[in-house]
């Protein structure tokens, strides 16, 4: 049974041809670059308590995998159709037109749909700019927008992207349950579910590359916000690690991890894949450890010159 509706030829009709240009900006939102460039940059840009954009970043990494999941259950085509030729478009604007308007692999249900009802409802929901209101309506209109621009692209189904606002409405209803029963340990919980998740993709997908690279990424970002809250706890005087379960288990959990990811990017280096989700794992570690890591060592530094100047 085919997912159109039958509306996209009669907006291809009077679409002009420039609009493929913008469209395939408005794509760009729901872009696994931009919505990890955006989440990425918040996370580093926190300055207290990260737990709930960490939250946020488990998420993103959550959906992707279960994106990777869903497509390989329903192996789903993309439509066989394209708003403009891109001979009929200026040849300076071709790179621009292949990058931004053009998707390959399963169509049902769309990723960028997922993705941007993940990131932007949950931002709205974690945010404190504006009021709540304003925060959900403009996550609507950037989802519907992002939404719309897969459809006219041609992409999309408009079943596609429906499913895909449908799946990630659900996720989150499901992931917040979780979040808000305990609260105390939500940048855990975001990353954890990420790592289960990733987990079943790779089950489901039979080892398919980016479910392989999402298990990677996933872990080593657990890893990281482990390695962040157990600086923070030492950090506040909790230690020894030894004489704390909480803090050993940490301890334990992050050498594991960590370990096992050097060692698949080192050891299984002529499997680039394996070796490519091992590398990715530390790196994401490092991303996420890293600014919590500073802000600790800029508070120490204050705290030492506190002494000083009121002498």
């Amino acid at each position: 049974m085919s997912r159109g509706i039958g509306w996209f030829d009669a907006f291809r009709e009077v679409a002009p041809e420039w609009a493929v240009v913008l469209l395939g900006v408005v794509t760009q939102l729901g872009d696994v670059w931009f919505l990890g460039l955006l989440v990425g940059t918040l996370y580093w840009l926190a300055t207290d308590d990260r737990a709930e954009i960490a939250a946020v970043f488990g998420l993103l990494l959550a959906g992707l995998s279960l994106i990777t999941a869903l497509k390989h259950v329903f192996a789903l085509p993309r439509p066989e159709r394209v708003l403009v030729e891109v001979g009929a478009l200026p040849e300076t604007v071709h790179p621009l037109y292949q990058a931004t308007a053009t998707a390959t692999g399963y169509g049902f249900p769309s990723g960028h749909a997922v993705m941007s009802t993940i990131v932007y409802v949950s931002l709205a929901e974690y945010s404190s700019t504006g009021t709540r209101r304003q925060r959900y309506l403009g996550a609507a209109g950037l989802v519907t927008a992002v939404c719309l621009s897969r459809v006219g692209l041609g992409v999309h189904y408009l079943v596609d992207v429906v499913a895909g606002v449908a799946v990630g409405l659900t996720f989150l209803l499901l992931a917040w349950g979780l979040l808000k029963r305990y609260s105390l340990h939500q940048g855990t919980l975001g990353f954890g579910i990420a790592v289960g998740i990733a987990a079943v993709a790779l089950a489901v997908s039979s080892g398919d590359s980016d479910a392989v690279l999402l298990v990677g990424a996933s872990l080593g970002a657990f890893a990281g916000w482990q390695l962040a809250l157990l600086a923070r706890a030492l950090d506040a005087g909790h230690g020894p690690i030894q004489r704390s379960r909480e803090l050993t288990t940490r301890a334990v959990v992050v050498a594991a991890v960590i370990a096992s990811l050097v060692a698949l990017s080192g050891y299984y280096w002529p499997a680039l894949v394996l070796a490519g989700s091992g590398a990715l794992g530390v790196i994401v570690a490092a991303f996420v450890t890293a600014p919590v890591l500073y802000r600790l060592e800029r508070v120490d530094s204050l705290r030492e010159r506190s002494p000083s100047r009121s002498r």
